[in-house]
């Protein structure tokens, strides 16, 4: 069913409330004691089980359990929607509502210029009037309607369905529904009815995280320079493109928000039946995502009898679960090594920058004149129009933020292809695999689709012995012969800045990304030669490259564009990620007889060690306790003058007790975070005694130079003077310096970032001495964790959302679950319909229209 209502139109309810009634309805619950919000009572619901009507559009059952998980029943595809953008929208609505402004492209409209977008997502925070102009040019009408020419109907009606769901909790709080919830925006303009159209764009965005999204204002101020008169005719240039030299200590690096942040990643191990000890396979899923903003993921399930009953989560605005489980197949992701775009160094056409040539003939940019609505400081909206351009490749970037002379020029300028820009197929995977009845069909599935865009997978499946690693999605497809020719002299200035992306001539369509006998999409890598891997004892991936996906079978000779495989050291997390797997096959750890149980697995995950620490903290105390005290001119993580000595004393005692991991309760924690901090800043070659082996990836490289003495002093005095001058004791436990803040009350938290190796994540942006590691501002880390495994006659799921499901400070699920995942008690969470039922926390209720 399609909604094709503009904007703003409403569909009429098929219970006519009027603002009295919703308003006495939301206090009638209140009074009633429904759920509880903040300790008021208050549970943001509609009607309570209102009887649907004959012949609604849209009819859903919500039933909430403990956490406020909602799980959906729907009779369609259209229902299923409907329910889910009703509950995000309850839960959420603030952060959707100005969300989808920024995928519209009027975020100054609302908020002016330059503000910048108050939360991290995976377009980092740029300024309104960058974000706007971008999303307009990169997500423009045409790309949406190509879009949807290419999704089944199911998903159509899935997505009409919720954006109905959600309009309709727009319309019931504006009309006074719901008293006390999303106080924060209930009243502002920019909450508006969404259309089809809005959350396309919205799930199209998500394609861009690890490509043209990270060079977001390049796109956005790509403005043509004024054409001038050349000295030359003719036009055909080289491929240099004029620029001659290019010193690569002069060049900075994008920021890349995935994949290049601490934190944003993932830790995923697949346990096969030899690991488990018993018929099923087990899966541990666990994304290190954004705790704020629109990205943050949303736990829920969708069921419709007979065609769909999947648990999981979503990003906010997406309908389709992107993680979890349903009766027969369990998957995660990680953020993978591959690259997914490509600049293309284009040779201007003399005297008219925005043509270019291609095998010698000039080609035309296709030129789009934006107009961005934009609030003045006196309240008043004018227009600014910019003229943004795409070529063939796609669209053009101003580069002059990495180096001067990479801007657009009159004899060159870049072009950036994103192979995730003409991915159209990966929702209809993923819903695709929403729906698989086995293992089996869910890899056919990747292998078919080639559409996963930015992330590794690993999956498990009912009767299935093996467990599944693979690295197969939209990947370009760059030949080495290719690569030999086709990299200009910039491309080769850039290889330290961009590792491993193709910089190529866009002169000549010989160097034009090609395609193999099994790619479903033009320029992209075919299945057969990406790679996989099934293990009947684990996979794994902690944001390394594919190679180790288990240390026993490490996996080489795939195309150089997935990343490195033996070259180079992986992380320490990534070694912890392998340590532990194997420590629990082989019951080497505390957790009692060896096999990977989902009880063992739940503790080991949560444990907190910290690699750096049991490798090295023996070592380096040896060397920077020598003395009570240092003497330190700077700090080396940030160059800031110290100059004196620092009494390193209390430091050295408290870390020599310390039990090396980041539990809650463990003291001294962060004098070793900031330590390692400093300390992994040194060469490889000068800190380690033993380098990095690729016979043996887990256990090295290891050891520290005793040579490194002096400058491990120096980061260790470093260290100590900033926690010093953070205000934290020496022997502060982990949960008074690492917290949450909800209500106005800290939640103790445990681990802490992937550098010094822990493997469970909780990795602030907040430096020490400015109030501690807060997860309140854009942190990264343990997000929706899932443990599963498939018993005869049912399905077994632990879960956490961590940062909880409402952003609302008003709902009762604002922080109940990370009040519960602070306490490590997991939640097992209802899938049957038994179990549904059997919630003691259950609420229900009927939405129709």
């Amino acid at each position: 069913m399609r909604q094709d209502n503009p904007r703003g139109r409403r569909r009429p309810l098929a219970l006519a409330f009027t603002a009295t009634s919703l308003a006495a309805a939301a206090t009638l619950l209140v009074a009633c004691g429904g759920g509880g919000g903040g300790g008021s009572g208050f549970f943001p619901i509609g009607p309570i089980n209102p009887p649907p009507a004959e012949n609604a559009t849209y009819k859903a059952e919500i039933r909430r359990t403990a956490m406020g998980v909602p799980h959906i029943k729907a009779d369609n595809w259209a229902g299923a929607g409907y329910g889910y953008g009703y509950a995000q929208a309850q839960d959420d609505l603030c952060t959707m509502a100005n969300s989808f402004l920024t995928y519209r492209g009027e975020r100054s409209r609302y908020f002016g210029a330059d503000a910048q977008i108050p939360f991290s997502s995976t377009i980092g925070r740029p300024k309104n009037i960058d974000s706007d102009f971008f999303h307009k040019h990169v997500i423009s009408d045409d790309v949406v309607a190509a879009m949807l020419k290419q999704q089944p109907d199911t998903l159509l009606k899935l997505v009409d369905g919720f954006a109905a769901g959600y309009n309709r909790y727009v319309r019931e709080i504006k009309a006074g529904g719901s008293a006390g919830a999303n106080a924060a925006c209930r009243n502002e303009p920019w909450v508006q009815s969404v259309t089809r159209e809005d959350i396309f764009r919205r799930m199209y965005s998500a394609n861009l995280a690890a490509g043209l999204s990270n060079f977001l204002p390049a796109i956005a101020n790509a403005t043509a320079p004024a054409a001038a008169k050349m000295a030359k005719a003719g036009g055909r240039g080289s491929a240099t493109g004029g620029i001659t030299q290019l010193a690569a200590a002069e060049l900075r690096r994008p920021d890349f928000q995935v994949g290049g942040h601490e934190g944003v990643g993932s830790n995923m191990i697949g346990f096969g039946t030899s690991a488990t000890g018993d018929a099923s396979p087990l899966l541990f899923g666990n994304p290190h995502w954004y705790w704020r903003g629109p990205d943050r993921f949303y736990q829920a399930q969708l069921t419709i009898p007979g065609q769909l009953n999947i648990s999981g989560t979503s990003f906010l605005g997406i309908p389709v679960i992107l993680i979890g489980f349903n009766d027969n197949i369990a998957w995660s992701h990680t953020v993978s090594t591959a690259n997914r775009f490509g600049l293309y160094q284009l040779t201007l056409a003399s005297g008219d920058p925005t043509s270019y040539m291609r095998d010698g003939a000039a080609v035309k940019m296709q030129a789009a004149s934006i107009t961005v609505q934009v609030k003045q400081s006196g309240g008043g909206v004018v227009p600014v129009t910019r003229t943004l351009y795409k070529s063939e490749y796609g669209p053009i970037a101003n580069l002059a933020s990495m180096n001067a002379a990479l801007g657009w020029s009159q004899t060159s300028a870049f072009a950036i292809r994103d192979v995730n820009a003409d991915n159209f197929r990966l929702f209809r995977n993923w819903q695709r695999w929403n729906q698989a009845k086995s293992l089996d069909e869910f890899i056919a599935i990747q292998k078919e689709e080639v559409a996963i865009p930015w992330v590794n997978t690993v999956a498990v499946g009912r009767g299935a012995a093996k467990a599944w690693y693979a690295d197969i999605g939209a990947i370009p497809n760059v030949s080495a012969e290719q690569t030999a020719q086709c990299t200009t002299p910039v491309g080769l200035a850039l290889a330290d800045a961009l590792p491993g992306v193709p910089v190529f001539d866009g002169s000549r369509s010989a160097c034009d990304w090609q395609s193999d006998a099994d790619s479903p999409q033009k320029g992209i890598i075919g299945a057969s030669r990406l790679p996989s891997l099934q293990r009947d004892d684990y996979v794994a991936n902690m944001n390394d490259s594919y190679w180790l996906a288990n240390p026993k079978a490490p996996m080489t000779g795939y195309p150089p564009i997935m990343g490195p495989a033996g070259t180079q050291e992986v992380s320490f997390r990534t070694r912890m990620g392998n340590l532990l797997a194997q420590g629990r096959i082989d019951g080497s750890d505390s957790y009692g007889a060896k096999g990977a149980t989902a009880d063992t697995v739940k503790r080991m995950v949560l444990n907190s060690r910290a690699l750096t620490a049991e490798l090295f903290k023996d070592q380096a105390l040896a060397m920077v306790c020598a003395k009570a005290t240092i003497n330190v001119a700077a700090d080396p993580l940030d160059n800031a003058a110290i100059g004196r000595d620092i009494d390193v004393s209390g430091a050295c005692a408290t870390l020599r007790a310390w039990n090396n991991a980041g539990t809650r309760d463990a003291r001294g924690a962060h004098v070793w975070d900031e330590f390692w901090d400093r300390a992994e800043r040194l060469p490889a070659a000068s800190l380690y005694a033993v380098p990095f082996d690729p016979a043996d990836p887990i256990h090295t490289p290891r050891d520290l130079k005793p040579g490194a003495a002096a400058a491990l002093s120096t980061a260790f005095g470093a260290a100590v003077a900033k926690v010093q001058a953070s205000g934290f004791a020496v022997d502060a436990t982990r949960g008074e310096v690492l917290f949450a803040t909800r209500g106005g009350q800290k939640i103790p938290l445990y681990g802490g970032c992937g550098g010094p190796g822990y493997f469970t994540i909780s990795c602030s942006d907040n430096p020490l001495d400015k109030g501690g590691y807060t997860m309140d501002n854009d942190p990264n880390g343990n997000s929706y964790m899932q443990i599963v495994r498939f018993p005869a006659g049912g399905v077994e799921a632990h879960t956490f959302l961590t940062f909880s499901l409402s952003d609302d400070p008003a709902s009762a699920h604002n922080a109940d679950y990370t009040r519960a995942y602070s306490a490590g008690q997991w939640l097992k969470v209802p899938f049957s319909e038994a179990e549904i039922q059997g919630d003691a926390a259950l609420k229900t209720s009927s939405i129709s229209e």
